[in-house]
């Protein structure tokens, strides 16, 4: 049955809800026509589901309507749960005591931007649901960020009516399982069209689900390349989060975060300020995850092991971007997408070996030459933290190895400031291993406990996180 289920058209997933008279509901959208509503019309059957639908495109009617946004902000998450509720509201006030009492209510509400006739702007939507999982039933939202890539208004708006209703018929037949959910809202869409890059079930029915776990779930589905988490934990949508914004990031493993990790992150700080634009007004420091290794494969990660290195990267006051990227260059490229400040890429010795490693750009037409191009175009810089090699002697960029033939392409990029090197606070720091803290973990001992920061050991110790046995 459930593959039956989920290999319905648009026009069949419409049809079934319609024909189910127990599901009653209005339909909302501004900012880019009826095309969720006009499924279900063009489905047949329409008046068994849809009480009303309504598009107020005016500032002032859908202020006078929904209230106005503190932000100011039409195309936003408070905008469309403040459209979600009242309409909510209004169906079960206006038809609640005259409909079947198995009926289950629910309001689909969508405010996008959406491509606009004479300029380059950019392109998503807030989209919700607000649902009765059962009659009776307090309501429960799942509400979605988009990004749309159509080149035009109408294929946008072809777009976001597919999943209207798949995000409607989800809400209704696969609401006990969120994964599946999430899986199913670009049925029926061919690929790259648009981009879930945030996602929030909230209620009763889910008090119990992880958003935080269900993102990630968004770049194994292929919903997105990357999410985003704030520092107290709640998702963050890339695109408000980076607009205008220098952006520090460093990748790592951090399993656990250490005080080598710290402090190659505030030495990063430290360079980054110097140039041109930068303060702490203006700059956000991520640390960022990545799900592959480093030959692009998926390191099989499990969503615990993820959750448990963000909430430790949470509690520093760290954002937190996991994502299937394996190039930095890919990296930068993302962060482009939304700002056109400075970039700081903070690595190690080890990253700067791998990134002169020809092996490493194995399928790219223009090799390690594409590759630089893609990664230092402008404003992007590498700051590269020294490391102590076997015999204690500290090395950085005055002593890196790269092959024969690079050495002038790694001259230019030194001597232009592209690649920077900074300093450690603490040789010590050196002895700091990830794979030996986790050994000591699993033994139980507290020598471990030096390695990390005191917030971090008493969350671990609390949790008992990476599998520590106290």
């Amino acid at each position: 049955m459930d593959k039956l289920v989920s290999s319905r058209s648009t026009k069949e997933k419409a049809l079934r809800l319609n024909l189910d008279d127990k599901k009653y509901g209005t339909i909302v959208e501004i900012g880019a026509g009826q095309e969720v509503a006009r499924n279900f019309f063009v489905a047949g059957a329409a008046a068994g589901t849809i009480a009303k639908t309504m598009s107020a495109y005016d500032m002032k009617f859908s202020d006078a309507i929904y209230g106005v946004q503190q932000n100011g902000r039409y195309v936003s998450k408070g905008r469309v749960l403040a459209m979600m509720e009242q309409e909510y509201d209004l169906v079960v006030e206006r038809v609640a005591d005259v409909r079947s009492r198995s009926s289950r209510y629910f309001s689909y509400a969508a405010t996008v931007a959406a491509k606009s006739f004479n300029r380059d702007n950019e392109c998503h939507a807030w989209c919700g649901v607000r649902v009765q999982m059962y009659p009776g039933a307090e309501p429960s939202n799942i509400v979605v960020h988009v990004r749309m890539f159509d080149d035009n208004a109408e294929a946008q708006q072809h777009a976001l009516g597919i999943l209207g209703v798949n995000l409607i018929y989800g809400s209704y037949y696969y609401f006990e399982d969120p994964k599946k959910l999430i899986d199913s809202l670009t049925d029926n869409m061919k690929a790259n069209r648009i981009e879930i890059d945030s996602i929030e079930f909230q209620g009763p029915y889910f008090e119990d689900i992880d958003n935080k776990a269900k993102n990630i779930h968004l770049i194994r589905s292929w919903k997105t390349r990357a999410v985003m988490f704030k520092p107290d934990g709640t998702i963050g949508v890339p695109a408000e989060m980076l607009y205008k914004k220098n952006v520090l990031t460093i990748r790592g493993s951090f399993k656990p975060v250490t005080k080598l990790n710290v402090d190659m992150i505030e030495q990063g700080q430290k360079a980054f300020s110097e140039l041109e634009g930068v303060d702490v007004d203006n700059t956000i420091l991520i640390a960022e995850i990545s799900l592959n290794d480093l030959q692009g494969h998926d390191a099989n990660m499990s969503e615990k092991d993820i959750l448990e290195r963000v909430r430790l990267l949470n509690l520093l006051g760290y954002n937190v971007l996991v994502s299937d990227y394996t190039r930095y260059f890919s990296l930068r490229a993302y962060f482009r997408q939304f700002t056109n400040h400075q970039i700081g890429i903070v690595v190690g010795m080890i990253n700067i070996k791998q990134i002169f490693d020809v092996e490493f750009y194995r399928g790219l037409e223009g090799g390690i030459l594409e590759g630089f191009g893609k990664l230092f175009p402008d404003n992007t810089r590498l700051f590269v933290y020294p490391e102590l090699d076997d015999k204690g002697v500290l090395n950085d960029l005055s002593n890196v190895t790269v092959p024969s033939n690079l050495r002038y392409l790694y001259r230019h990029l030194v001597e232009n400031d592209f690649i920077k090197g900074i300093e450690t606070s603490n040789i010590e720091l050196f002895s700091i291993y990830s794979r030996e803290i986790l050994k000591q973990l699993a033994r139980g001992s507290d020598e471990w406990q030096q390695a990390l920061p005191d917030s971090v050991v008493d969350e671990i110790i609390k949790h008992k996180l990476f599998g520590y046995r106290g």
